[in-house]
């Protein structure tokens, strides 16, 4: 082989090597979360399991999508909680239950994609107005989920499909659409909630698990479990 062609696979070989290396090193950053304490002490994972950690540059997947995953909790770890806010603020147990299962799956420290924290999935300003001081807090954000559902109870006249969706989407938009906003994931929040507390024996019916909506002829917006024209 010759000086110049031995020279020129040299090269090839170098480049090859650099686009190698790089490609891991995006790999490996890609998949990096960091997280610094108080104490000045900084971790690093692949697998975060606090929502404290942030995804180093270049990271494109996982919680950028969405949820920052991590497993489901013991619905049994909460119950004195869950008892407690029940009693104090005159909501079903059972109702609490399905609203924790389906925010954060019995899970403390989820961390939603719009930034929703702890059991109950409490918004920074919603946990502030309620003052809830630490969000990931079993306690305290189970006390404050309560009460603000509770609030929202009082606050649609007793309207259990609205004051859920209303806990999902805000006050606003149920009030600005007069019912249950057309919002796919509202929409289908309220029915998981139902359906759950339904099986839990205090519900209303099992058939409640899908809501219609009517309105009257003075403009009365209706919601019941009762298919129009007797039709599922």
């Amino acid at each position: 082989m010759d000086t110049s062609l031995n020279s020129r696979v040299s090269r090839l070989v170098a480049i090859a090597l650099a686009a190698a290396v790089t490609a891991s090193a995006t790999s490996v950053s890609a998949q990096t979360y960091r997280l610094s304490e108080a104490d000045g002490t900084v971790h690093f994972t692949n697998a975060p399991t606090d929502p404290r950690y942030q995804r180093l540059a270049g990271f494109t997947s996982g919680t950028a999508a969405g949820w920052l995953k991590l497993p489901g909790g013991d619905p049994s770890s909460y119950m004195t909680e869950i008892r407690g806010a029940a009693e104090r603020y005159g909501v079903p147990e059972q109702l609490v239950s399905a609203v924790i299962r389906v925010e954060s799956a019995f899970n403390p420290r989820a961390v939603s994609s719009k930034g929703a924290r702890g059991l109950m999935q409490l918004m920074p300003e919603t946990a502030s107005v309620l003052g809830v001081r630490n969000m990931f807090d079993p306690y305290e954000n189970i006390d404050g989920g309560v009460r603000h559902l509770r609030g929202l109870i009082d606050r649609f006249g007793q309207n259990l499909p609205l004051a859920l969706a209303a806990y999902n989407a805000g006050e606003k938009a149920v009030t600005a659409y007069q019912g249950i906003p057309p919002y796919p994931e509202t929409r289908d929040y309220v029915t998981r909630i139902l359906r759950l507390f339904d099986a839990s024996g205090d519900g209303p019916s099992a058939a409640s698990t899908v809501i219609y909506r009517t309105v009257a002829e003075d403009g009365t917006v209706v919601y019941t479990n009762i298919p129009p024209n007797g039709r599922r």
